[in-house]
């Protein structure tokens, strides 16, 4: 796939629990550190891999994150394209200053959402599941608003791209068992906080990601080897710019093989 054969490896792409056709969880404790002890679990145990990297963005990127700190006697590495961090103290600069504002701009304007699924996910999921618009709407405009597209969708993403995301979740009716990770969550912090990832960590930084942060602000937490701030793109890097993706998880992985 135009990569060196002799730094190929295996690609392992697990659905996070509630999502997609990994079917809904049929109790509760489903949040981000009982995933991250199952997809561990489901590398060493299951597909008997000793040792194995991670890669993620958004809560793939915070469950990574959570297997480098719980889970690292079997990972060579974690790459992120989701980090969540703050200045030490007063930003002592215009681009911190910048990230900060942008970043409380987002809590303002943004976090509806995030809120809603995390305290009555079921809710909003009933009228989701009830209403293909519905479902279409909410999911587009996320692509829409989180995306380095200046609020033109259809120049980042086909129609097929965004209609076979929404079906991710319209087809398996899904979108009650996904929202269910954010209440999930909230109970999960003190399981898993502070993260402190010592195993290697690199980082693709991209300018309009919903959070962004500092090399330096991440780490006293991560063990931060590799950061490379990308050129362009947003939040769902993997669908908006896979080639810049690619090459730096392609990057990373040679420094930790």
């Amino acid at each position: 796939h135009g990569g060196d054969e002799s730094e190929a490896f295996d690609v392992v792409i697990p659905a996070l629990p509630g999502y997609g056709f990994s079917g809904t969880p049929k109790e509760r404790g489903w949040g981000p550190a009982r995933t991250a002890a199952a997809f561990d679990r489901l590398m060493v145990q299951e597909l008997g891999y000793e040792r194995y990297g991670t890669q993620g963005g958004d809560w793939g990127g915070i469950i990574t994150a959570i297997m480098g700190t719980h889970h690292a006697e079997h990972i060579a590495g974690v790459h992120l394209n989701f980090v969540i961090g703050q200045p030490p103290g007063e930003p002592k600069d215009d681009e911190e200053r910048e990230i900060v504002a942008a970043r409380d701009a987002w809590g303002r304007e943004e976090r509806a959402y995030s809120d809603l699924h995390g305290t009555k996910p079921v809710s909003l999921a009933i009228a989701q599941a009830d209403s293909p618009a519905g479902i279409a709407a909410w999911i587009t405009e996320k692509f829409r608003t989180w995306s380095d597209c200046n609020g033109d969708v259809e120049s980042v993403y086909t129609k097929d791209q965004l209609l076979t995301n929404i079906m991710f979740y319209w087809a398996p009716n899904s979108i009650a068992g996904a929202a269910n990770m954010y209440y999930e969550a909230r109970k999960d912090w003190g399981r898993v906080l502070p993260l402190k990832v010592e195993v290697p960590v690199g980082v693709a930084s991209f300018p309009r990601e919903i959070a962004r942060a500092k090399r330096e602000w991440m780490e006293p937490q991560m063990n931060v080897v590799h950061w490379t701030e990308m050129p362009r793109g947003g939040h769902f890097a993997a669908m908006e710019e896979p080639d810049l993706l690619l090459e730096d998880v392609r990057t990373f992985f040679r420094m930790v093989r």
